[in-house]
């Protein structure tokens, strides 16, 4: 079993198509497949189920992935290492980080790392909390900005909480709440709302609000960007609720403080697993890694602001 065989098989999950993958590793596709049979026989399984339209991983495919990733990344941290030894920091960095993140500038963050380290090879993921937590479990991000209802605390990983924040409501101009002092959620929940999709921690900050308030609303738009968020209710199609440190950068819409708000707490998490060179070098560019030895599995609750 080597190396190269389980980035081909990497590739492949990931693209779900040979050609692509091929074309990723820059190796012709003959030889690609050629790698993957043979690591196959070896394995005495197949990985992935090939017809003319699709690839898929088999059950034996979606066992052996996360171990090969998790054997890439060992091999990629091992590289770096040595060249942190000597004195040269590079390597990979995967961050993902949820849309709304508000406690921390991370473009200028990325830029003044890629200043200081230009050979760390950067690269960022937006997503949904949940998705982003279990992308750190399984090695494919190094760290994580996730957003979390206060009752919910991110498992199998390290980390800390950033910073706590309300949620405020966001109306066109001309809606009959734009010019309102403040509105609680019964009266919000006879609005039409655009919101994050059912079953993501960014949903569930208002669901549960709107629960404990003792009344249902509708959403009619689950939407997964918060721009395309913003646009539909310029346009009057909807209203949504939004961290109140974010809101201020969706032009024009119109923030509405709520009496009785929902709230979130933003977390910074990593592996188990003590961080990368290229990551430690990027919680210092935070001013963080002082207190990130410190910092306990499965309880981020070392605050860095509130």
């Amino acid at each position: 079993m080597e190396l190269q065989q389980m980035r081909y098989v990497v590739a492949v999950a990931e693209t779900a198509n040979f050609t692509r993958a091929a074309e990723r590793c820059r190796v012709v596709q003959s030889a690609l497949s050629h790698q993957i049979a043979r690591l196959e026989r070896e394995l005495g399984a197949r990985l992935f189920d090939r017809t003319s339209r699709r690839v898929t991983l088999t059950p034996a495919g979606e066992a052996f992935l996360p171990a090969a990733r998790q054997a890439l990344d060992a091999a990629e941290r091992a590289r770096a290492e040595v060249a942190a030894a000597s004195g040269e920091l590079r390597g990979r960095l995967a961050i993902g980080a949820i849309p709304t993140v508000t406690a921390v500038d991370l473009p200028s963050a990325l830029k003044t790392l890629h200043v200081r380290h230009p050979q760390v090879r950067i690269t960022l993921r937006v997503g949904a909390s949940d998705e982003l937590a279990e992308q750190v479990r399984q090695g494919a991000l190094d760290i994580a900005f996730l957003g979390l209802p206060p009752s919910v605390r991110p498992k199998g990983v390290r980390g800390l909480v950033l910073a706590r924040g309300e949620l405020v409501a966001v109306v066109a101009p001309g809606h009959p709440l734009a010019d309102a002092a403040g509105v609680d959620l019964r009266r919000l929940s006879d609005e039409v709302f655009v919101d994050f999709p059912a079953g993501t921690a960014a949903r569930a900050q208002s669901d549960e609000a709107f629960a404990a308030a003792g009344v249902s609303r509708e959403v009619a738009f689950e939407i997964t960007n918060a721009d395309l968020m913003a646009r539909l209710v310029r346009l009057g199609l909807g209203v949504a609720m939004m961290p109140a440190a974010f809101a201020p950068e969706l032009p024009g819409v119109h923030v509405v403080e709520l009496r009785d708000p929902p709230t979130r707490v933003e977390h910074l998490i990593w592996s188990r697993l003590r961080p990368s060179p290229a990551a430690a070098a990027f919680l210092e560019v935070l001013d963080i890694r002082a207190i990130v030895d410190d910092a306990a599995p499965d309880h981020p609750s070392t605050p860095l602001s509130e």
